[in-house]
């Protein structure tokens, strides 16, 4: 069976890396535990958060949909 992957540098897999550790990774529970910019900018190297959030964090959004749905506002 021949894969279809490109072949990407080190640099996409940092990329990857810091956007799967803010976005996290859902529980049994159905919580998602998941690290903090700041934490991720530390692991990363970087002096500020805002370098992490700017350049390597892709929020995932979608995950937001329908989050306060059973809110009786």
């Amino acid at each position: 069976m021949l894969l279809k992957i490109q072949p990407r540098g080190l640099h996409a897999l940092r990329h990857t890396f810091a956007t799967n550790l803010v976005n996290g990774i859902r529980q049994p529970d159905d919580s998602i535990k998941a690290l903090t910019p700041r934490q991720v900018a530390d692991l990363l190297g970087h002096t500020t958060s805002q370098i992490t959030e700017m350049y390597y964090v892709k929020k995932d959004t979608a995950r937001l949909s329908g989050i306060t749905d059973d809110f009786n506002i």
